[in-house]
């Protein structure tokens, strides 16, 4: 993963009423590393992109999937290195984001995907700490995708489309 990009499973408690999950607290030391100012609800109809931009000023999400199916891309300008991490609402996680980093995410799926976020920053609704380029945006091609090279979709410019198996 990039610095600072970190991926938390959540655990799930099931009986027969139905579930329950923690899926934000302060003391996970291990995932939580700011002080967390804002939640924030987003809706996504499946095989819709949302990607790409940045926060410049130091705004960092930490995203989970409770509905559908996401596919998470985070990617560094410097290194061009590109993390993918698949989140779905049946296997929940938390993942971080230095905001940094370009980043966005496509739903996959049958169903809209349901995405609640939490920020360290408050949204500034009159100067928005929001960098953004095109999702098909042929600049970014990463040179590694989850720490590998050997990826064939590497060295090619990103195509949220294109199926991750061989």
């Amino acid at each position: 993963m990039l610095e600072g990009v970190i991926v938390k499973p959540l655990r799930r408690f099931v009986d027969e009423r139905g579930s329950f999950t923690e899926i934000l607290r302060a003391d996970w030391k291990d995932v939580v590393k700011d002080e967390i100012v804002q939640a924030n609800l987003s809706v996504t109809y499946p095989n819709i992109v949302r990607a790409w931009h940045k926060h410049e000023r130091g705004q960092v999400d930490y995203m989970i999937v409770v509905k559908g199916a996401l596919k998470i891309c985070v990617y560094d300008d410097e290194s061009r290195e590109l993390d993918e991490i698949i989140s779905t609402a049946e296997n929940m996680q938390i993942v971080r984001v230095p905001g940094r980093y370009w980043h966005g995410f496509k739903s996959f799926g049958t169903e809209p995907a349901i995405l609640v976020y939490f920020t360290n920053k408050l949204y500034d609704y009159s100067n928005p700490d929001e960098a953004r380029r095109p999702w098909n945006d042929p600049a970014i091609v990463p040179e590694k995708i989850n720490g590998r090279s050997d990826d064939p979709r590497c060295s090619k410019p990103w195509d949220w489309f294109t199926p991750p198996h061989r």
